[in-house]
């Protein structure tokens, strides 16, 4: 039994044997007759469509809980909730405040956890991520994927899987939102082509295959707002930044999107995004990955 609660619980084969699994049209119905519990104490657009979705087209039955009904930790001790689901259900799945919640879970779980996002990472948009670079460019060995903004659990996610496949790596962050050199040895070790830290946006993107941006305020830090809107003044991913990427170069990014902060409208609305191809891949990936952990190989 796997689970999927970072992209290094898998490695670099069984993550393109996944990306193999979402090109296809079909996939056997390994969820036939079994339910998939999808618990989100964090709202979500992508996530709950591509994951009800998901389980569907594989046969199965997706029953949606919100944090509130299950109250980790206080209605119910994490462990105690997981162990009765795992009784009524083929998979379980949490989008979660703390990364921590879905360890426990994969601790006590008779079966396979798959993390739909916590603070530390979003493995589901990473495969989303790669299946769309993929769709552009061909194999991601040797391309060059740029990300601007802060190093949070999508640039994170993003990066694992970007270096398993062998990719270049460059990150564009405000003092005090970088990683830190552990982290980048860390990418390099999982066999990324290169890694460069700069703060100067124009210096990642340069020649990038792919741009990626996120939100400079994620869901649980909006009393840091006005704080990160001054420390990524100059962090906006527009069309003279985009004019640096290469000539096919795209501009990627996870939703929700807020044009006039993290990019402009030219560019998320313009030629060169493919932010609504990499959001149909949500389920694709989705798809897959759940094939993948129900024991479907390519």
């Amino acid at each position: 039994m796997r689970h999927f609660l970072t992209v290094t619980d898998l490695d670099a084969g069984e993550l393109a044997a996944v990306l193999d699994l979402a090109t296809w049209d079909e996939l056997p119905l390994v969820l036939q007759g079994h339910g998939v519990a999808l618990i989100f104490e964090k709202p979500s657009n992508r996530t709950r469509q591509s994951m009800e979705m998901a389980v569907a087209q594989l046969g199965g039955h997706p029953v949606y809980t919100r944090g509130e009904e299950v109250q980790f930790d206080t209605r119910e001790p994490v462990e105690d909730v997981t162990r009765v689901m795992a009784g009524y259900h083929a998979v379980l799945a949490a989008r979660v405040f703390d990364h921590g919640v879905v360890e426990r879970m994969a601790a006590v779980s008779s079966v396979p956890v798959v993390n739909m996002l916590s603070d530390f990472a979003h493995p589901l948009q990473a495969l989303a991520d790669v299946l769309t670079m993929q769709q552009v460019h061909g194999p991601l060995a040797g391309r060059t994927v740029a990300w601007v903004g802060d190093y949070n659990n999508v640039a994170r996610s993003l990066s694992e899987i970007s270096a398993l496949l062998g990719a270049h790596l460059r990150f564009a962050c405000p003092a005090g939102y970088s990683a830190d050199l552990a982290e980048l040895e860390r990418l390099e070790l999982l066999g990324a082509a290169g890694v460069t830290m700069t703060h100067r946006p124009a210096e990642a993107v340069a020649g990038a295959h792919a741009v990626h941006a996120d939100t400079w305020v994620s869901m649980g830090q909006e009393d840091q707002k006005a704080t990160r809107k001054q420390a990524f003044e100059g962090f906006t991913v527009d069309s003279d930044l985009m004019a640096l990427a290469a000539p096919d170069g795209v501009f990627m990014h996870c939703l929700p999107a807020y044009r006039g902060i993290e990019v402009t409208a030219d560019v998320i609305d313009g030629p060169r995004s493919v932010v609504f191809q990499q959001g149909h891949n949500r389920l694709h990936s989705a798809r897959a990955v759940l094939a993948f952990l129900m024991g479907v190989r390519p």
